[in-house]
């Protein structure tokens, strides 16, 4: 799709996958990723999504989690919020720490970036970060609904953990873990957030950017 859309050439996916191989071209398979318990659950909310990743509107469903970055000297932590109108990252933070302020500052990113929506659907999996009384209390102060993934079940917010996937297995391909200057590492991630809003298309998207999806609807 994106060969006909930028250069009118128009070929089959099988013609395609041809030229490929014969070239030796491949895509990296995702590493899959196993759930991993973040502490004592405090606040628990209900799957209010239920693995439905379509929204009508913008502002309705924000998905929301946390994923590890070991590419610099030290492993960072990005966390990340998609709108499941269009799959736009609406906030994005990279920090040496998981910790509460992590998300909230994540959330309030996206409120600002949003003008303050109220009633959005915020879910997230179970982690201790999300449970918080912290976190909680803020995503109540804004008038906002939390929804939570079923414990253990990584499929119940798995649009933005393909997201992550694709982020580590598209942008730091060629990196090996722990071999480039944290400020590379930012840069890169930085990168690729732009890249993936403005200019890669998706399916569900019908073959448009997450921007252009936005811009239809603004």
């Amino acid at each position: 799709m994106l060969l006909k859309r930028k250069y009118k050439i128009e070929l089959n996916r099988n013609t395609v996958q041809r030229i490929m191989q014969k070239y030796h071209l491949q895509c990296r398979a995702k590493i899959k990723r196993k759930w991993k318990s973040q502490g004592e659950s405090v606040i628990i909310a209900p799957n209010l999504l239920k693995r439905d990743f379509q929204a009508s509107s913008p502002n309705q469903k924000w998905v929301t989690d946390i994923t590890y970055i070991q590419y610099g000297s030290t492993t960072l932590y990005l966390s990340t919020i998609m709108d499941l109108y269009n799959n736009q990252i609406v906030s994005y933070k990279l920090y040496s720490h998981q910790q509460t302020p992590l998300v909230i500052d994540t959330l309030k990113d996206a409120l600002d970036e949003r003008g303050y929506p109220e009633g959005v659907i915020i879910h997230s999996d179970q982690g201790s970060v999300y449970t918080s009384y912290s976190f909680q209390n803020f995503v109540k102060e804004k008038n906002l609904v939390s929804s939570m993934s079923r414990r253990g079940n990584c499929w119940d917010n798995a649009v933005i953990e393909s997201f992550h996937s694709n982020l580590k297995s598209e942008e730091f391909q060629y990196v090996k873990f722990n071999s480039i200057s944290l400020e590379k590492v930012s840069e890169k991630v930085d990168h690729y957030i732009k890249y993936y809003n403005e200019e890669r298309i998706q399916e569900k998207l019908g073959y448009h950017t997450p921007i252009e999806i936005g811009n239809m609807a603004a």
